[in-house]
């Protein structure tokens, strides 16, 4: 049985993976700003792409999408600001969600495009 931290280390890969064969060129993972975390950032169409990614083996309480409230799209935020001024990105940006269900060893991916902010 796979634990929580292996768990979105799969879905972290699976959403890189398939934010690749998207076309999504990953730039940046696990990006870390004091207490905020940005799982994936990517560029994609001249956009810089802030990616929040949650998965989840079951979702009887809830689509793993949820767990993504104002706190913590708050703290991507925070993140993105800091990458943003980092990098002198002088161009748009976009925050995206990725839901992931893990189910009998498969995949179920939905991308949320332009997710909060």
């Amino acid at each position: 049985m796979n634990t929580k931290a292996e768990l979105g280390k799969q879905g972290e890969e699976q959403a890189a993976e398939y934010l690749s064969q998207k076309g999504y060129e990953i730039v940046a993972r696990n990006y870390r700003y004091k207490r905020s975390e940005i799982d994936l950032i990517c560029k994609h169409e001249n956009l810089l792409i802030f990616i929040e990614v949650k998965a989840k083996s079951y979702v009887s309480f809830g689509e793993p999408e949820l767990s993504v409230d104002e706190k913590k799209s708050a703290k991507v935020i925070e993140g993105a600001e800091h990458y943003i001024h980092d990098t002198n990105w002088q161009s748009d940006i976009r925050f995206d969600v990725i839901s992931i269900v893990k189910s009998k060893g498969r995949f179920e991916i939905i991308h949320f495009e332009d997710a909060f902010y």
